[in-house]
């Protein structure tokens, strides 16, 4: 596991990346860290709800199409948890139909992003999320 936060950031909260790709993950851990918030994360979706069960983040980022779980059916069980305050989620997949999109926010989604993504565009979502 990974712990990072950027370097005189106000920590917003836990961002967990779930991605079987480490140049991904490492990337968004980048990001997500500059934007100030604390980032674990997970190379697939079972590790990933493991660590969700441990403690409950305020944002995740994950993956679609990775293997061991995928990450609708990662956000599907995520959504099963009882948590008093749910988590954001947010897809960052190369999947960009609009029949994906439709899936990925019928699973249980709040939005969706299509790699490649930079901090810029990362940072509109969560504006819109109202986590930044």
């Amino acid at each position: 596991m990974r712990d990072s936060v950027g370097a005189g950031q106000q920590v917003r909260g836990t961002c967990l990346i779930v991605d079987d790709s480490r140049v991904i993950r490492k990337i968004g851990s980048k990001i997500a860290a500059a934007l100030g918030y604390k980032v674990i994360e997970a190379e697939n979706g079972e590790e990933a709800l493991a660590r969700c069960k441990l403690g409950m983040p305020e944002l995740i980022l994950t993956d679609w199409q990775m293997p061991v779980m995928s990450g609708i059916e990662f956000v599907t069980q995520l959504r099963a948890i009882p948590t008093p305050i749910a988590p954001k989620v947010m897809f960052c997949t190369s999947k960009g139909s609009a029949r994906d999109v439709h899936d990925g926010i019928k699973a249980g989604a709040d939005d969706y992003i299509v790699k490649p993504f930079d901090e810029a565009a990362l940072k509109a979502k969560l504006e819109k999320l109202g986590l930044h």
